[in-house]
């Protein structure tokens, strides 16, 4: 009986805690109808260090966050270990999150990965945020971390 009772209990925490994640995803995240990265393969960014639109067909859901993959390869990759591959401050512009603390939309293609984690930055209207990153990647990242920690508590 008791084992019942403790099983049940890290059940209903388990529960709880992935319904508060799933909820802090869904309104947090740069997301398009559940979508991350406007559709793009998460993986493709690690694997072939370029942006791959995913297919709509090829969907994996994580946390309540649907991601889309180019290749059915790269869903299994990414269902062994999700979090690897998420967009860091939840897919926003990692140079205006370390800047101002704001959520700005980002262009899917402009990227960096910076010790095995996917940043993503505005690139529109000639002002790519990258080319500002690079600058002073150091302090703006500091600086994203903390500005990211409001949004998620």
């Amino acid at each position: 009986m008791k084992r019942v009772i403790v099983l049940l209990l890290i059940f209903v925490a388990t529960s709880e805690s992935f319904a508060q994640n799933a909820s802090k995803k869904l309104s947090e995240y740069n997301l398009e109808k559940r979508v991350a990265i406007q559709g793009y393969d998460p993986v493709s960014y690690f694997k072939q260090n370029k942006a791959v639109k995913g297919k709509k067909e090829i969907l994996y859901s994580f946390d309540g966050v649907i991601y889309q993959f180019s290749s059915t390869a790269n869903k299994e990759i990414f269902s062994k270990s999700p979090v690897s591959f998420e967009p860091q401050y939840g897919g926003w512009c990692a140079y205006a999150m370390g800047s101002s603390g704001e959520k700005v939309e980002i262009n899917p293609e402009t990227f960096k990965i910076i010790e095995g984690k996917l940043y993503l930055f505005y690139n529109a209207y000639f002002n790519n945020t990258l080319k500002s990153w690079n600058k002073d990647e150091a302090s703006l990242k500091v600086k994203a971390d903390t500005n990211w920690k409001k949004f998620i508590k």
